[in-house]
């Protein structure tokens, strides 16, 4: 196996490239690769901040990595969910990674600052484990985005999330996500910039860049995340992909170049019915935004032990979460 680029022994075969790569040039083809999905979706200015969501899995780190390698002003930050051993371990994965690279972390952690953790809250406000986490996550990048004046938040979503996220949307016609699924969503009042400058690579190619580059990350998958139907998904593309290789990349790419502007007209609408949270001043439909409620019920609870709620759950196995 030769690499297509100076036919020197190849480490990684990439069927939809229909190409081998030696070291030198797979790295090069990453930093290309999230090079281009920046500059031809518009997600960062030279000499712009920019702020990662770490969860210490091999997405996120990667791409920490990959916007320093091109130069980017990229800082980490990581959220503590409290899910047992799982987020002990991501946190030491990301806090090395900083450690490594000298750059800087910033840490959140849901138990001690805001008095709950995924599995207590999750109960305690009878939302999905799933629902509890992401609602946080969102809520809390956002802010400290802003509040640190961050130019844009950059989440480690690769081509296999995305790909499969779109699935579902247009299985059951979520017109409303499918109207936000962009690569890039623009800041708005109370909203920093978001961008996902891994959707032009896959989830084998970013387990690959860690290893050559030498970056320890979590590998187990997140125990709360058994039943999430975007697993379910993930696994039909890829059955997809394994007999037409390619067909994730054109599924996504092809939607933003041919069908997402016939959705965008829902996010203005949306945005035009916002008003502001009278607990902490985000955007919100209601007198309270969801993640202050989610604070409310469920801040103070009594913690869940992980072991208990997966019982509850009826797994005892776990499953993908998707992107980190």
């Amino acid at each position: 196996m030769k690499c297509r680029v100076c036919r020197g022994p190849a480490i990684i075969d990439i069927r939809r490239h229909n190409a081998n790569f030696c070291t030198e040039h797979f790295l090069r083809l990453c930093r290309d690769q999230v090079a281009k999905a920046i500059k031809e979706h518009s997600m960062l200015a030279e000499g712009e901040r920019v702020l990662v969501a770490v969860s210490g899995g091999k997405d996120s780190l990667a791409l920490w990595d990959l916007l320093l390698e091109l130069g980017y002003q990229a800082d980490g930050l990581y959220l503590g969910l409290g899910i047992g051993e799982y987020s002990d371990e991501s946190g030491d994965y990301a806090r090395a990674f900083a450690e490594s690279r000298g750059a800087t972390l910033l840490e959140i952690d849901l138990r001690e600052d805001y008095g709950y953790d995924i599995p207590t809250g999750a109960r305690a406000a009878r939302r999905a484990p799933c629902s509890a986490c992401g609602l946080s996550k969102r809520h809390l990048f956002d802010e400290a985005a802003l509040d640190g004046g961050y130019d844009a938040v950059a989440t480690g979503h690769n081509l296999d999330d995305e790909a499969a996220v779109l699935f579902g949307n247009v299985l059951h016609w979520h017109t409303e996500y499918l109207a936000r699924q962009l690569p890039v969503l623009d800041a708005r009042p109370g909203f920093p910039r978001k961008i996902k400058p891994l959707v032009r690579l896959g989830e084998r190619e970013m387990a690959a860049y860690c290893l050559v580059r030498g970056i320890p990350y979590q590998v187990e998958e997140c125990p709360m995340a058994a039943g999430n139907r975007h697993i379910a998904y993930k696994e039909a593309l890829n059955e997809i992909e394994s007999r037409s290789p390619g067909a994730k990349h054109d599924f996504y790419h092809g939607f933003l170049s041919r069908a997402s502007e016939t959705f965008r007209q829902g996010i203005d609408e949306e945005q035009g019915a916002l008003g502001t949270c009278g607990r902490c001043g985000s955007p919100t439909p209601a007198e309270l935004c969801a993640f202050c409620r989610l604070v409310e019920q469920a801040g103070g609870s009594q913690p869940v032990e992980l072991s208990a709620r997966r019982r509850a759950t009826g797994s005892s196995d776990p499953a993908p979460a998707g992107g980190s």
